[in-house]
């Protein structure tokens, strides 16, 4: 296609929210992209090294709800780009997808590597390796290495730098937290014991799914969505877990089984190391009970509290922080404070719970972002 309009781009970030962007501006403008690592290397670790590309869930509304932070701000993203598009965005590129039985869509490659090199094979744009420091309002970008010039700029640089760049520009930035992150808990449980459908209630909140306990407290799709929903609270907090999800009469489990142990009455239902643990923390003596006690460990089974305090650091890939959402125009993505300036991913205030939502604002909000470059642009000419 032959270019629309001469204007510079300055992409400032080489992630998936970049590189996307980058696509969609590619043919009308003269575009470069700037990072300080290779392009699309934060792409490489997601999804486990498969690249869960996004999730099957078509209404926006509902995929909307997936997001802790910023709901109602992509109620409008998503109406233009949503899971479709998103499809039909690899289709082109010549990745072919798959979706699981729990809803999270692959490339039937089950690789990111993949991914990646057919993202970068579609892109004709210049990648620089800098790492830009300030910009001005003139759109004077200083890195490391050189100074540059550019008419507009759109920040991609995900949820963990260019927010003291940022702040010089007169924006609010939301202080970042950690996300998706396994949890520190005041009781342990046997280390690597994975427990299917438990329950959580903690604050307002009652969610189900799988739990793994580490030797620090707890991770797994469970502790993920709990450490997103309280991202921003004060530790200690507490949760109330329900391992069972089901009344057990356990007066009727000893008149049929006179012979056997608490312990191997209850493995029908958790784990016996599981049992082990909740025994000890009940106070409770697995070969001679009583009636009390058997309520006791009854209630453990059904609401057995547990003090959250604190995040595992090292392995989070997501924050609930970034860019304040009010300074955003959501129907362009450009900054209501700075014109010409533009933002897309997880840089952001903006984060899912896992199964590739965090991935699927990336492509969204880029091409919303790339389509307010060039409406901006038609609408002038």
């Amino acid at each position: 296609m032959e270019h629309e309009f001469k204007e510079k781009i300055a992409i400032i970030g080489g992630g998936p929210a970049g590189c996307v962007c980058a696509y969609f501006l590619q043919d009308y403008f003269d575009v470069t992209v700037f990072d300080k690592n290779l392009p699309l290397k934060t792409l490489l670790p997601t999804g486990g090294g498969r690249c869960n590309l996004a999730p099957a869930e078509y209404d926006f509304k509902t995929l909307a709800h997936n997001y802790p932070r910023g709901e109602k701000f992509l109620y409008s993203v998503f109406s233009k780009f949503g899971v479709t598009e998103t499809l039909d965005f690899f289709q082109k590129i010549g990745v072919e997808t798959y979706t699981q039985p729990d809803g999270r869509i692959f490339p039937t490659s089950n690789n990111s590597s993949d991914v990646r090199k057919k993202i970068l094979n579609a892109l004709n744009v210049e990648f620089i390796t800098d790492n830009i420091k300030k910009i001005d309002g003139n759109f004077n970008l200083y890195g490391e290495k050189n100074s540059y010039k550019f008419d507009i700029v759109v920040i991609a640089t995900g949820g963990h730098s260019s927010f003291e760049m940022l702040k010089s520009l007169g924006h609010n930035i939301i202080l970042p937290k950690p996300s998706l992150v396994g949890l520190k808990t005041d009781k342990l449980f046997t280390s690597g014991i994975t427990l299917k459908n438990i329950t959580a209630k903690f604050s307002k909140n009652q969610i189900t799914d799988d739990l793994l306990f580490t030797h620090q407290g707890i991770s797994g799709p469970l502790a993920y969505k709990i450490s997103s929903l309280m991202a921003r609270e004060n530790f200690p907090y507490e949760i109330i877990l329900d391992f069972v999800g089901h009344d057990i009469d356990l007066q009727e489990l000893f008149n049929k089984n006179p012979h056997k142990t608490l312990k191997n009455l209850l493995s029908d239902f958790i784990p016996k190391s599981i049992i082990t643990t909740l025994t000890e923390y009940s106070d409770i003596n697995c070969c001679d009970i009583n009636s009390k006690m058997r309520e006791n460990i009854l209630k453990n089974l059904r609401e057995f509290h547990l003090k959250i305090t604190g995040t595992v650091t090292g392995g989070e890939t997501v924050t609930a922080g970034g860019v304040d959402l009010d300074e955003i125009n959501p129907k362009t993505m450009m900054s209501k404070m700075v014109p010409n300036l533009y933002f897309c991913g997880e840089v952001l205030n903006i984060d899912g719970f896992c199964g590739g939502y965090n991935l699927q604002n990336c492509w969204a909000t880029a091409f919303v972002a790339a389509q307010g470059i060039i409406n901006s642009y038609r609408s002038n000419v």
